[in-house]
């Protein structure tokens, strides 16, 4: 699951215009952010740095804009271990950014 999910946040579609390619990226993280238990997510958030922490945090946000079935309980877990990890600078800044995912 580890690889799964640092393949999954590897390139991201920063750039892209495609809303197709976002989505698809969208889709893929969320299958890996679901797939985890519970006490598996802490040590996945701590292998990151702290841009990667602001990705997943991008990811987070953007999978709370369109939840799908338990979705958004499983997302909470990962906010709230991201923002352990990541603090309200994390937050500030993704949603800040101009280049979305």
């Amino acid at each position: 699951m580890m690889s799964a999910f640092h393949i999954a946040l590897r390139n991201p579609p920063l750039n892209t215009k495609n809303p197709a390619v976002k989505e698809r990226a969208q889709a893929t993280v969320l299958r890996v952010l679901t797939s985890f238990r519970g006490g598996e997510i802490e040590p996945a958030v701590r292998s990151l740095d702290r841009n990667g922490v602001d990705l997943l945090m991008k990811y987070i946000y953007r999978g709370f804009e369109k939840p799908t079935e338990n979705s958004s309980a499983i997302l909470l877990q990962w906010h709230e271990k991201a923002f352990a990890v990541g603090g309200l600078g994390s937050i500030v800044r993704v949603l800040t950014a101009r280049k979305t995912v």
